[in-house]
C-alpha cells in the first residue's frame, strides 16, 4: 500500500515535469503566444535581403516587442523579400515615415524587425507599407568585402613600392 502511494506521487511529479517542459518549449519557440488574434493591424516592408528572418520573429521598437512577423515571401517582379507584420493595436501611433531594419539579437542570435519612429504627424494604418527599410547584414558578405578591400590595398602598396 505504501509503495503504491509513492509510485502515484512519483507519477504525478513526472507528469508535472513534462508539462513544465512543454510550456517552456512553447515559450522559447514563440508558439505559446496566442496574441495573434486578428486585432491590431498589418504592416508590409520590402527588403533586399531578409537574412535568416523567420515567421513569428519579434517586431520591436525601443527594445519592446510590439508585434510579430506573420509571413515572408519573395516578390518575382522586384526580386525583394516582402515581410508582413502584425502589430498590436495598442501601438497604433507609428508615424508614416517609420523605418524598418532586420536586426540580430546578440552576435549569433535570432533575427527580428526593429522599427525606428519617424517624425510625421500621420500614422501608419492597416495594410500600409513601410518605405524606409534596411536589409539584414550578412556576416559572410562583410568578411568577404573586408578581405577583398584588404587584398586590393596590399596590391596597391606593392605596386607603388616597385615604381619608386
Amino acid at each position: 500500500m505504501h509503495s503504491r502511494l509513492v509510485e502515484i506521487w512519483v507519477g504525478v511529479f513526472v507528469a508535472i515535469g513534462f508539462l513544465a517542459l512543454f510550456f517552456l518549449a512553447m515559450k522559447v519557440s514563440n508558439l505559446g503566444e496566442i496574441s495573434a488574434t486578428r486585432q491590431g493591424y498589418r504592416l508590409i516592408a520590402r527588403f533586399e535581403n531578409a537574412g535568416n528572418l523567420k515567421v513569428r520573429a519579434p517586431v520591436s521598437m525601443a527594445g519592446v516587442t510590439i508585434g510579430r512577423v506573420t509571413s515572408i515571401r519573395f516578390d518575382k517582379q522586384t526580386y525583394e523579400a516582402v515581410v508582413e507584420m502584425h502589430v498590436d493595436p495598442r501601438y497604433d501611433t507609428l508615424p508614416e515615415d517609420t523605418s524598418a531594419s532586420v536586426l540580430t539579437a546578440g552576435l549569433l542570435g535570432e533575427q527580428f524587425i526593429g522599427l525606428t519612429p519617424g517624425a510625421q504627424d500621420d500614422y501608419l494604418k492597416d495594410g500600409d507599407e513601410i518605405e524606409l527599410t534596411q536589409s539584414a547584414l550578412v556576416l559572410e558578405r562583410l568578411i568577404s568585402k573586408f578581405l577583398f578591400n584588404k587584398a586590393e590595398g596590399d596590391g596597391q602598396k606593392s605596386g607603388k613600392a616597385h615604381e619608386g
